[in-house]
């Protein structure tokens, strides 16, 4: 059962994410194969106890392995993944290269593990963003239907790399300093600031970030006929990422039956006491597998809605944890 399993990108924030979650979560890794551009080559990663030097990635030397855990970017995805796949491979993609492609699976596994079996070859991994919030709806989805999600997301710097996460510690500096405040990743200062535009806008006013939301959530719940708004906004935190979520259903839940199924969800805690403010935050759901929801109450608005607030690991649950948790499927 052990498996030769290479990380591609594996000097990123994503990359590095995947080679803990390997040993933490004790995968069958044979050997680990680590692949980042040149710039990256001879670098060490810890895994086990041991330093592994990162290789070059080159479409003229192809590593034989069992599986790859992609975190290159869209445009290496494109090209490299099918090459791997031509050499025995199942890619597990974190990019958006192939999410939307109808021949490829895009997966939570809590949500819908039977997708895998469908694979050619390549497996998506989606959104960080998309993954927390359908992992917290699809069982009230299963229970009373949804009908229209209007989300709102608050989203952690590290969801735009090592480079914007420095970013925003050098200007945190610079601000208290009283110094200029200049910006490279982001189109503004992003410290103490927020940012209501997650890449690039498209020609109906919504950014990239926010389709994928809408695009993602109807392929991976596996219902098109659900209604789908989001705004998605970059706001100063380090790690963890924050959604406002309100959901109409066609079936009548209230607030307690709808923490009651989440307590039982997989991979989902319920932190729900406002009279002791308790309600997850993005701090306690840093370094944490799990996804955390709380401020759960019913919409007056509507015949049958909910409020609630998602918080999760934009790194782990968002991206490495549940491309791992894919791969464990695999076996």
């Amino acid at each position: 059962m052990r498996k030769t399993v290479a990380v591609v990108g594996a000097t990123g924030a994503v990359g590095i994410e995947m080679v803990k979650m390997l040993e933490r979560r004790k995968f069958p890794v044979k050997t680990l194969v680590l692949l980042a551009s040149e710039r990256s080559r001879g670098k060490k990663i810890k895994f086990r106890g041991k330093p592994v030097a990162v290789e070059t990635l080159s479409e003229e030397e192809i590593p034989a392995v069992d599986i790859a855990l992609f975190s290159a970017g869209a445009e290496r995805s494109r090209k490299y993944a099918p090459l791997f796949v031509a050499k025995g491979a199942v890619v597990i993609d974190n990019s958006s290269a192939f999410r939307m492609d109808a021949e490829v699976p895009l997966v939570v596994p809590e949500v819908n593990p039977h997708a895998i079996a469908r694979n050619k070859g390549i497996i998506a991994n989606p959104n960080c963003s998309t993954i927390q919030m359908v992992q917290v709806l699809k069982p009230l989805h299963d229970a009373a239907r949804i009908k229209r999600i209007v989300v709102s997301t608050y989203q952690s710097v590290s969801g735009a790399g090592l480079e914007a996460v420095e970013e925003l510690i050098t200007q945190t500096k610079a601000v208290l300093a009283k110094r200029p405040v200049k910006h490279k990743v982001f189109p503004h200062q992003i410290a103490f600031n927020v940012l209501p535009q997650i890449d690039v806008f498209e020609a109906n006013g919504y950014t990239k970030e926010e389709m994928k939301m809408v695009n993602e959530t109807h392929k991976i719940m596996e219902d098109y006929s659900i209604a789908v708004t989001a705004t998605a906004v970059r706001v100063p935190v380090l790690r963890g990422h924050s959604e406002s979520v309100n959901v109409e259903f066609e079936n009548k839940i209230t607030a307690d039956e709808a923490r009651a199924i989440l307590r039982n969800a997989a991979g989902v805690v319920v932190v729900d006491d406002p009279s002791k403010s308790k309600y997850p935050l993005a701090i306690d759901a840093a370094d944490d597998e799990r996804t955390f929801v709380g401020r759960i109450r019913e919409d007056s608005t509507v015949a049958s809605g909910l409020n609630m607030w998602i918080v999760s690991d934009n790194l782990l649950k968002g991206a490495a944890l549940n491309a791992v948790q894919i791969a464990e499927r695999l076996l």
